[in-house]
């Protein structure tokens, strides 16, 4: 059995990918005397090393690579895994889950025979999930078998069975089989769960990105700098003329992340950092915001990436409603040409409605700046709202529809993305955005098989179909002439 959509294959701190492998094989590293790291391939239906002598196995096993770690003929780490001089052991490669940090060789361990014997024998029942067989993935076991009940109670009970016989040296995913849809438990040490940490403090990198978002936030709203970037180091005065429309873009963009900490915090999942991606096209693309812990279940999921665009939505509408209704300060406001209107279903939706017989194509009208600045703001809560990879639209349609069915929407909304990206360059920007940094996976939540509430589901759909409202085109006239 493989999992290549839920524990991808990694080695030494490398990238880490799905690996398909035959059926009926799993891969496995071993270790030996010398320093030597040998890749086997190994049937499934035979007992993992950690649960069964391995010298038994020996001879079926086929190597597949040999590669050389060093030429050291000092020990080797027989004592730290309490084995004998000379066995087999059977180590973590690498961390068992897409999204966590990877562990070294030199830092990995292995869940003993007596604690998976624990495991199968103690924590697992009948009445909670019948375990039929095991095997060996990287520091951690895999459990094959048969859920009974609810899998909300069931991981509770097996989770409270777990801390009394083993304390919290273990950490259980309970998870669901791509290949046939059936529930699998995951048992990982620990260990293999710690957060990656980087060279550079986050404040640091946060603060340099936010720094460079302010001013591309302030150049966004000045056109007479737009069209030569190079004359604002000689017009550095004239950015303060984008001031009004930064801060109004720079108020929806804290509404969103405000919202998302203060949900987190609600449901007890530890959010990073934001770091605002900057964007000479509509002043910033919104933030990338890590989850630095394991997120509990798919509705807790749900509630942080829906809190976001959900108050940015909110806020963007009331203030573009303003917009239309206030007439400019000055008595000028901005002359538009209604054609921009056309570049949004909700935005020309809305001018129409309100603006009525003064919408006709091609003559010029005045509105207030506000308008404009709102639109921005929605424009970002809509392409943070794209389901696909960690995007709040990819993290909100995982949560209602699971990994395979998110997966498969992510990949058909960056296909679109990047035929839209051949007419457009902020969709050009936003797709190389999301393939280097945000295409995932979502790491796996502690328990991935209940489905968030129907309340829950119902905000989910929201946030999706009002991304999609800003971003599709208003495709009828702007006029009363009936159409030749």
């Amino acid at each position: 059995m493989n999992l290549p959509a839920i524990l991808p294959c990694c080695f030494n701190r490398l990238h880490c990918s799905p690996s398909i492998t035959p059926p009926t094989h799993f891969l496995r590293f071993v270790i030996r005397k010398k320093g030597s790291v040998v890749c086997r391939l190994s049937d499934n239906n035979k007992d993992d090393d950690s649960v069964q002598d391995n010298n038994s196995h020996q001879d079926n096993d086929q190597p597949l690579e040999n590669t050389s770690l060093e030429n050291n003929d000092g020990p080797q780490p027989d004592q730290q895994t309490g084995l004998e001089d000379g066995t087999d052991i059977q180590v973590a490669s690498g961390s068992p889950l897409p999204g966590v940090k990877p562990q070294q060789l030199n830092e990995s361990i292995r869940i003993p025979k007596e604690t998976v014997e624990i495991l199968r024998n103690q924590v697992f029942s009948f009445d909670t999930f019948f375990v039929t067989s095991q095997e060996p993935y990287e520091g951690g076991v895999l459990f094959n078998g048969n859920l009974r009940g609810q899998a909300a109670k069931t991981y509770e009970k097996v989770s409270k069975r777990m801390q009394e016989k083993l304390g919290d040296d273990y950490k259980l995913f309970l998870l669901i089989n791509p290949e046939d849809d059936k529930p699998v438990a995951v048992v990982v040490p620990r260990m293999t769960l710690q957060p990656e940490t980087t060279a550079v403090p986050e404040w640091f990198a946060a603060g340099a990105f936010g720094l460079v978002t302010v001013f591309t936030l302030l150049l966004r709203n000045v056109p007479a700098l737009q069209s030569n970037l190079l004359s604002v180091f000689d017009n550095l005065d004239l950015l303060k003329d984008g001031l009004p429309g930064a801060l109004i873009t720079a108020f929806l963009l804290g509404v969103h992340e405000v919202s998302h900490h203060l949900v987190a915090t609600e449901v007890g999942i530890k959010l990073g950092i934001p770091y605002f991606v900057p964007s000479w096209q509509i002043g910033c693309f919104g933030a990338i915001t890590r989850i630095l812990n394991v997120v509990p279940n798919r509705e807790d999921l749900l509630k942080v990436a829906a809190a976001g665009p959900l108050a940015g939505f909110s806020v963007g509408f009331i203030l573009l409603l303003s917009g239309f209704i206030l007439p400019p300060s000055d008595g000028i406001g901005i002359i538009v040409d209604p054609s921009v209107f056309h570049e949004s279903f909700l935005a020309g939706g809305i001018a129409k409605l309100l603006l009525g017989d003064v919408l006709q194509e091609g003559s010029p009208i005045s509105v207030n700046p506000l308008v404009i600045w709102a639109w921005a703001g929605l424009v970002i809560n809509a392409i943070n709202s794209i389901p696909a990879g960690e995007l709040d639209g990819g993290r909100i349609a995982f949560a209602m529809w699971g990994r395979k069915a998110s997966a498969r929407l992510s990949a058909l909304s960056i296909g679109l993305l990047g035929i839209s990206s051949l007419f457009n360059d902020v969709a050009f920007y936003w797709l190389v955005l999301i393939f280097f940094l945000q295409r995932g996976p979502i790491a796996p939540l502690s328990e991935e098989l209940t489905h968030p509430q129907n309340k829950y589901m119902a905000l989910g759909v929201v946030v999706l179909f009002l991304g999609l409202l800003v971003c599709l085109p208003y495709p009828f006239p702007f006029s009363n002439q009936p159409a030749l």
